[in-house]
């Protein structure tokens, strides 16, 4: 799957991570030593996020349950908690700078498709797959 912005098609993360267990929750991003340039790791159900036992910064948009952004966070430091948006049905965690390189703000929309492959890439039809 990737993350891409749902009003300019702009591919927001090329692949992305998914937690949807109560272990992979728990676990995160914890001791992990990066997230590297376009992933991202989406977090579902969750209200908020910390960075403990982490040793990088990140950035983090909370969704509703359409995709709408309702909440951002940039540039939050290892050792940190994150705000609570109690409307928030889940979290994407995405590299620093994510937010501010391609211009996201509260209010804007974002959908995950799956990743083009080879043949799509030569005039196949790729299939929409529900996330």
């Amino acid at each position: 799957m990737r993350l891409v912005q749902a009003g300019n098609g702009n591919i927001v993360a090329e692949e992305v991570m998914k937690a949807n267990t109560f272990f992979r929750r728990l676990k995160g991003l914890m001791f992990t030593k990066s997230l590297p340039s376009g992933c991202c790791l989406h977090i579902l159900p969750c209200r908020s996020v910390h960075t403990f036992f982490m040793k990088y910064t990140i950035d983090i948009l909370y969704l509703d349950a359409q995709y709408n952004i309702i909440g951002v966070e940039a540039n939050l430091k290892p050792g940190k908690i994150g705000a609570i948006y109690p409307n928030s049905v889940s979290v994407i965690e995405l590299p620093e700078g994510t937010i501010q390189q391609n211009g996201i703000q509260i209010g804007q929309a974002v959908r995950f498709e799956p990743k083009q492959k080879e043949s799509d890439k030569h005039g196949k039809q790729a299939k929409r797959n529900s996330y």
